[in-house]
């Protein structure tokens, strides 16, 4: 596959992307973020240019044996390429651990067998594939669920507590992250977190002790996910104050504005949901038009 590194190539395929949305939101956030300074040391490559059949996104350098930072993103015109590049290519090998998310682009979702590393979510959906290595049960990744999309005069001006502050997210603010991540809790983990922290925007509620109670981060394919409020603040429209932060700072630098919940955090969607109207990504459904 071919790597885009031309400022001009990059900006023509974000003007694809951009009339695909909101399909091929993980891969325009990702070429987005490489466009503008690259923090997060990511790649963006076709199977060839300008006229591509499919794009994919990756980090670089890439630890074979982390599962957290060899995160991909794919979005594909056609289901051959996809194929082709699951079948032993340079760009995405069965001796590594990784996570690819993508969207079915092809009607009525997969129907034939995938190479046996990946877990297909039937569907019109985005779906996350496991590769061998991820160190949790791929049916509930399979089925990652909600994503949405703020449009700028929707974004409240949450009000913030008295008490409380609003801040970045620092580095000593990281093992509360891990140790509260379900998904996480462990070196790798925590040294992904790190990483995000140190490079990418976040926002944060603090108490008057200057601890962190609620919390989002933003990752390097420009999907706003890691939220997270304390169990003793829950309750008080904390989520939306970070959100609301992040989500105004990422439409004024012009990046779509969405991101994931697990389906079964029934909490944190309806922390969504009170932030404003939003799309729900992953069906491609409004669940508030606007």
């Amino acid at each position: 596959m071919l790597i885009l590194r031309c400022p001009a190539q990059l900006q023509l395929l974000e003007e694809t992307l951009r009339k695909s949305l909101p399909t091929t939101l993980p891969v325009l956030g990702t070429v987005m973020t490489v466009a503008r300074g690259n923090p997060a040391s990511h790649e963006v490559l076709v199977d060839s240019w300008p006229h591509f059949s499919i794009v994919l996104t990756r980090l670089r350098p890439e630890d074979p044996r982390d599962y957290y930072t060899n995160q991909l993103s794919v979005f594909y015109r056609d289901k051959g390429a996809l194929q082709a590049l699951l079948q032993g290519t340079e760009a995405v090998t069965q001796g590594r651990a990784f996570q690819i998310l993508g969207k079915d682009t092809t009607a009525g979702g997969h129907r034939g067998p995938l190479p046996s590393i990946w877990v297909p979510c039937l569907g019109p959906r985005f779906h996350l594939w496991v590769a061998k290595g991820f160190p949790i049960p791929s049916h509930p990744l399979s089925r990652l669920g909600t994503g949405f999309s703020i449009p700028h005069s929707a974004m409240p001006c949450c009000r913030m507590p008295p008490g409380l502050r609003l801040a970045s997210v620092s580095p000593s603010h990281v093992p509360l992250l891990n140790a509260t991540w379900a998904l996480g809790r462990n070196a790798r983990s925590r040294a992904f977190l790190l990483g995000l922290v140190q490079t990418l925007p976040s926002a944060c509620v603090l108490d008057q002790r200057g601890r962190p109670v609620s919390w989002s981060l933003l990752d390097g394919q420009g999907c706003l996910r890691h939220g997270y409020t304390v169990p003793a603040w829950r309750g008080r429209g904390l989520t939306g104050i970070p959100l609301s932060m992040l989500g105004r700072d990422l439409h004024a630098r012009g990046f779509p504005v969405y991101g994931a919940v697990l389906p079964q955090n029934t909490a944190s969607l309806r922390g969504l949901q009170g932030v404003g109207p939003f799309w729900d990504g992953w069906g491609l459904r409004p669940l508030w038009r606007f």
